[in-house]
């Protein structure tokens, strides 16, 4: 007999852990299927072991700038064989703390690559990689209800195709074998910005090419001009409306052919490229084709409540579509489960999930950015506030920055917020939550920011929106 469960999870990303784990916290007996690493792609060569090769990176920064603080640092360098082992290290406590999740939480991890062969049935094959202890083996399973979280991997464009020595994606980008003089880097969002970023600040001539006319172009074209002019400041050489149209592979360089969109080529030789042109859901060898399963350009078509067009069969996080982030994978397979639980949970609302790109400066947002919000015919008020009219900012020595947000001028309905400077990563969650409560201008107003904070800028950018801005 088949071991049967109520939910079996496909996946162990964010979005797939964090869903056995809720799951199992709603009384499901609980399953997760995985082939390779317990966190997925996010914990082990994702968002969690790119910031600590970018936490190396700032600090190294400052060390170099350690004057402009009164201080003095001889003789600043780095090996990058030591900073590549701290990011692997911070990698592996992730695994091993999603394996201790997993087991307190009474979820079993089955180790393999799994086929769902009907609705309620899986089939888990051997993997390539060795299983953990305690995992169950290949075999067939049931469960009630399937949940697919299998992720996404790097996108590869003809002609520019990874080869994991002299073109790489993310996974080579992390490890490696040495640090490159010279780097291309194809492809100008987030990943990319963030390698940029990262190989710039460790020494290396970076080369940024965009075929679309703004760098990061999801964000605000304001916010993402103001970074653009930071970047290029510290040398990183921004090439917009682009395209590398050719790649010449030699025994240890790289020769692109570059069509600047006006009519002109050029040539480029450099130690390494990094292929940041997005990525493609996992969807390939689920058995999805046979259940009848829709997708939708790549990737699974699900509702407000994950399910597909196949009863008892959902999607969540990146396999089911954009915007591919770890927390919107994590909120969705909550909402899945809850969902099945009958607890009625509200549905995703993509408008509230915030981006975050890493970079120096950070860069984040939520909402509609002001071309957005023109295009939706809104009447807006904007309201700015540059970080060299905040205390903190100037005592930090991160004067450059700003914040930007944007009002319904009807309504004072926050539409979207919008932020470029040191540490707005972690301040973006404020305007996150104020557009969760739907809060308005003047509940903004009123509400007291501690000072001296950078934190501040947010409150000042409401009050330019309405005239009443106090410091600048």
């Amino acid at each position: 007999m088949a071991e049967a469960f109520d939910i079996l999870i496909i996946g162990s990303g964010p979005g797939g852990y964090v869903t056995a784990i809720r799951a199992a916290q709603l009384g499901f007996k609980t399953a997760v299927v995985e082939r390779d690493f317990l966190g997925g792609i996010c914990s082990n060569w994702g968002c969690i072991p790119t910031k600590a090769l970018l936490r190396s990176a700032e600090i190294f920064h400052y060390m170099q700038h350690a004057k402009d603080y009164g201080l003095a640092a001889q003789n600043v360098s780095f090996d990058p064989a030591a900073v590549i082992k701290r990011s692997r290290g911070v990698a592996g406590r992730m695994n091993t703390g999603v394996a201790f999740l997993l087991k307190k939480n009474k979820v079993s991890v089955i180790w393999g690559e799994a086929t769902i062969d009907a609705p309620g049935k899986v089939t888990v094959k051997a993997s390539k990689t060795e299983a953990p202890k305690g995992s169950l083996g290949p075999g067939g399973y049931e469960a009630k209800h399937i949940i697919v979280a299998t992720g996404a991997r790097p996108r590869a464009l003809p002609g520019l195709e990874p080869d994991k020595k002299l073109v790489w994606t993310y996974f080579e980008a992390m490890n490696p074998d040495k640090m490159p003089k010279s780097l291309l880097v194809v492809g100008s969002g987030a990943i990319g910005i963030e390698f940029a970023s990262f190989y710039r600040t460790m020494g290396s001539e970076v080369t940024v090419v965009e075929v679309l006319p703004q760098i990061l172009p999801v964000e605000d074209a304001e916010i993402a001009a103001f970074a653009r002019k930071q970047f290029e400041k510290q040398g990183i050489k921004i090439l917009t409306g682009a395209k590398v149209t050719k790649l010449d592979r030699k025994a240890d360089s790289v020769t692109a052919t570059i069509d600047d969109g006006k009519g002109k080529t050029e040539q480029m030789t450099v130690d390494r490229v990094i292929s940041a042109v997005g990525v493609v859901g996992n969807i390939e060898n689920l058995g999805l084709e046979k259940l009848g399963v829709k997708t939708d350009r790549g990737t699974i078509a699900i509702d407000g409540y994950c399910k597909t067009n196949v009863p008892g069969v959902y999607a969540i996080g990146d396999v089911a579509g954009p915007p591919m982030l770890a927390h919107k994978a994590e909120h969705e397979g909550v909402i899945c489960v809850e969902a099945i639980k009958g607890l009625k949970p509200h549905p995703m609302k993509k408008e509230l999930i915030p981006g975050c790109t890493y970079c120096h400066p950070q860069v984040a947002s939520v909402g509609l950015t002001e071309q957005a919000a023109k295009d939706k015919k809104y009447d807006i008020r904007v309201g700015r506030f540059p970080f060299i009219g905040n205390g903190k900012a100037i005592a930090l020595g991160e004067d450059q920055g700003m914040t930007k947000v944007i009002f319904d001028k009807k309504t004072g309905q926050l539409l979207g917020a919008h932020m470029v400077g040191a540490e707005v990563t972690e301040l973006i969650q404020g305007f996150v939550v104020a557009m969760n409560l739907e809060t308005t201008e003047e509940e903004l107003m009123h509400t007291i920011f501690p000072h001296p904070t950078i934190s501040e800028t947010m409150k000042e950018a409401v009050l330019d929106a309405y005239g009443r801005v106090l410091n600048m």
